[in-house]
């Protein structure tokens, strides 16, 4: 027995990509573009060139400002810098656009509180490209973790892409792996054990930074985190411990590729819905809010 595609399904939503960096060339101009639940409707970079080349592959528009951007879609995909995210977003919710944004959502705490009052006095929906968590093996990784009771915990992202490259860039550079790693690692912790209730750091975030978490249900967790260690492939890796067997989550047999159609199939959904999904901007706004207590503490 096959099932009617979803009413939406047949009107893709038309997306605007603000970025024309690494991660906008090769995440999210090639997930828009591919659809078929959305349209890249067109490109707008600081840089007109860089938007040409970035546009280029998929045949889309270039717009030649932001309010032109604005003009030609229904929704705004953001691969920018935080600072720049921060001040772009409000604009586009405010003009009834839905935001698919990138972590953090701003530089700073109040940055990323303008977003989020942004998203939540216009009522657009906002989904956070938090990449692991549309991976079907992260999901089912959550789904037992739930079922567990949990004592403690371990878990670190190291990699080191801080060394040089792509996306060794300024804000990155400047503020480190917390700002950075920090919501992908806080946001499984959080999602996998329950409530982070007290967060302390100790450590450089521009080197290594090792956090110590409290969860609502008395578990304690620890979180190592670093951009610039030298190691052959990026490493996520949680271990749960408790009354039962400790369960493990490692992203070393993870292929990322599987996490975009996810990804853009439920953003298409929920802006044709117009229903806020899980991880929207209140989720990034608890995860910095997380980040601002461990850079206090």
């Amino acid at each position: 027995m096959t099932t009617s595609p979803a009413p939406w399904a047949h009107r893709p939503v038309e997306v605007g990509l603000v970025g024309a960096g690494p991660w906008a060339r090769a995440m999210h101009a090639r997930m828009l573009a591919t659809g078929p639940e959305t349209r890249l409707a067109a490109v707008w970079a600081r840089r007109t060139e860089a938007a040409e080349q970035t546009a280029a592959p998929y045949a889309a528009p270039v717009a030649h400002s932001f309010e032109e951007l604005l003009d030609r879609c229904e929704a705004v995909a953001f691969a920018v810098p935080p600072a720049v995210q921060a001040e772009l977003a409000p604009l586009a919710a405010k003009k009834g656009k839905a935001l698919l944004l990138e972590k953090p959502l701003g530089p700073d705490l109040a940055a990323a509180r303008r977003v989020a009052d942004a998203v939540a006095e216009t009522g657009v929906v906002s989904q956070l490209v938090l990449t692991k968590r549309y991976h079907p093996a992260t999901r089912a990784f959550l789904t037992a973790a739930r079922r567990l009771d949990i004592t403690g915990a371990r878990s670190c992202y190291l990699h080191g892409a801080f060394l040089g490259g792509d996306f060794a860039t300024g804000w990155r550079l400047e503020q480190g792996a917390l700002l950075d790693l920090g919501p992908h690692l806080l946001d499984l912790l959080d999602a996998a054990i329950g409530p982070i209730t007290a967060i302390r750091s100790s450590g450089d975030s521009r080197r290594w930074t090792e956090l110590t978490l409290d969860h609502e249900n008395g578990a304690v967790s620890q979180a190592s985190l670093s951009g610039a260690v030298n190691v052959s492939r990026p490493i996520t890796r949680v271990e749960l411990f408790g009354s039962e067997p400790d369960l493990s989550y490692d992203t070393a047999g993870i292929d990322h590729e599987e996490c975009w159609p996810v990804l853009r199939q439920e953003f298409a959904a929920a802006v044709r819905t117009n229903t806020a999904p899980e991880l929207d901007a209140a989720r990034g706004l608890y995860l910095q809010e997380l980040i601002e207590q461990a850079l206090n503490n």
